[in-house]
């Protein structure tokens, strides 16, 4: 009996660390976006049909082919890593971008393509990436 109190205990404290730390919603919502859009750890990148195959699964064919997208292949702890690297400016001015070198995929709509039937080239390479992030998550993939 006094083992399953604690067992409870332990739960209900678990279940309140994870309250307090969760993000607000608004920033909630940009991670999630950025997991959908970039974060693909189980793979390691591939060609043309990954990128045709990985741009309609994440749902960015419709209503318009996304022009360009480019997937991580690095376990989310290094992803959110970057966020506590140095600042540095993003492509709009802002001074909450942080670098790191990940393995990526690039994925470049093809000419012609027309949504939802969008077609892809890929390069996948590893590189220098930049990453905007709020308050130590990633939100934005700048470059």
């Amino acid at each position: 009996m006094a083992m399953q109190k604690i067992g409870s205990l332990f739960l209900l404290l678990a279940l309140l660390g994870l309250w307090l730390v969760q993000p607000s919603s608004g920033q909630n919502r940009r991670y999630q976006q950025f997991l959908r859009q970039h974060v693909d750890p189980s793979s390691e990148g591939g060609d043309s049909t990954y990128c045709n195959q990985m741009m309609h699964r994440r749902r960015m064919t419709e209503p318009r082919c996304k022009p360009v997208n480019s997937f991580i292949h690095e376990d989310i702890w290094n992803i959110n890593s970057i966020c506590r690297t140095t600042d540095i400016r993003c492509k709009n001015g802002q001074m909450n971008c942080h670098e790191g070198i990940m393995k990526t995929t690039d994925c470049r709509v093809t000419g012609g393509s027309t949504s939802p039937n969008c077609r892809y080239r890929a390069m996948t390479r590893t590189r220098h990436v930049v990453i905007a992030c709020e308050d130590l998550l990633p939100v934005h993939f700048d470059r």
